[in-house]
């Protein structure tokens, strides 16, 4: 093994309204944002900016254990970060960032640059328009 990251690649892509999309990617080099961009959907005051699909969509990056993780929408998808917002209020049940906090990948180095985010993933969704009984919550760790 080299030690070097595989080359992102998009994986998947589901349409999340008539100018939005929501992609998978793999590989890249396991950045992260530091604090969350101007439009994180992390954001209080940033509610709105997404139709509520894209969260519908996203939901299993804070299910138990989850492997894929919430990427920074700002970043694209050649040089994927995972979102601020996330790895402050979404991630502590996911596995891909649990690994990476504990090989030191990942530093304890991400605030919230001031701004008010939402409590949970779920309270995120529900905000941006997802019924807070849609089964896609269901398993949404808080």
């Amino acid at each position: 093994m080299t030690g070097k990251r595989k080359q992102p690649t998009v994986v998947r892509v589901r349409q999340a309204g008539k100018d939005h999309q929501v992609v998978t990617v793999e590989g890249g080099r396991g950045a992260y944002r530091r604090k969350p961009c101007s439009d994180c959907p992390w954001r209080i005051d940033a509610v709105g900016e997404f139709p509520a699909e894209a969260f519908r969509h996203s939901a299993g990056t804070a299910y138990d254990m989850a492997r894929e993780t919430f990427a920074c929408h700002q970043s694209g998808t050649r040089k994927p970060s995972i979102c601020a917002g996330f790895m402050l209020r979404g991630a502590t049940h996911n596995m891909s960032v649990r690994l990476g906090l504990i090989t030191g990948r990942i530093k304890n180095d991400v605030c919230d640059g001031g701004y008010e985010l939402h409590e949970s993933y779920r309270a995120m969704a529900v905000a941006n328009g997802i019924d807070p009984d849609d089964p896609v919550l269901w398993p949404c760790r808080q």
